[in-house]
This record gives C-alpha cells, sequence and structure tokens, in this order.
C-alpha cells in the first residue's frame, strides 16, 4: 500500500514500468494488488497510477479499460501516465 486515504477510503497503489517488467506482468500485478485491497474494509476505491515514461505499454488505455471497474465493494481507477 503506497497510500491510504482514511477520510475517503481509498488506496492508491503506485508502480512504474522498466525494461524487466513486460505488459502481461504489469496486469498480473495490478490483479493482484485488486484482489489484495478488496479484502480491506478501509478501501471503497482503489486508484493505481502507473508510470510509463518510456511508453513500454504499447496499448495503455486498453490496460486501463480492461482493469478498471465500479463495484458496490470497491471501485478500481488505473491511470498509466504520462498520457
Amino acid at each position: 500500500m503506497d497510500f491510504l486515504l482514511p477520510e475517503i477510503e481509498a488506496v492508491v497503489e503506485i508502480k512504474m514500468t522498466r525494461p524487466n517488467l513486460s505488459t502481461r506482468q504489469l496486469g498480473e500485478q495490478l490483479i493482484v494488488d485488486i484482489a489484495k485491497y478488496q479484502k480491506n474494509p478501509a478501501c471503497r476505491t482503489l486508484f493505481c497510477v502507473v508510470y510509463d515514461p518510456d511508453g513500454r505499454i504499447s496499448n495503455p488505455r486498453g490496460v486501463e479499460n480492461d482493469l478498471q471497474r465500479d463495484g458496490d465493494a470497491m471501485a478500481v481507477r488505473i491511470m498509466i501516465v504520462p498520457r
């Protein structure tokens, strides 16, 4: 957990791309993070920020759309930056 914002029941998870981290591996890590935070009662919204300065992710909007969700228990927002 990188940042817990208890006043708004949110968690911010930050990741950075690197040469030895494939898009698939990043997606798998995010899926594990989502499952972990769903069990945390202090988290009603999960913001995952992925810093991709070298543009290693070929379809960043696709990754965002695949993993984002609105849910009764927890909303998930994925942001791959810079855009």
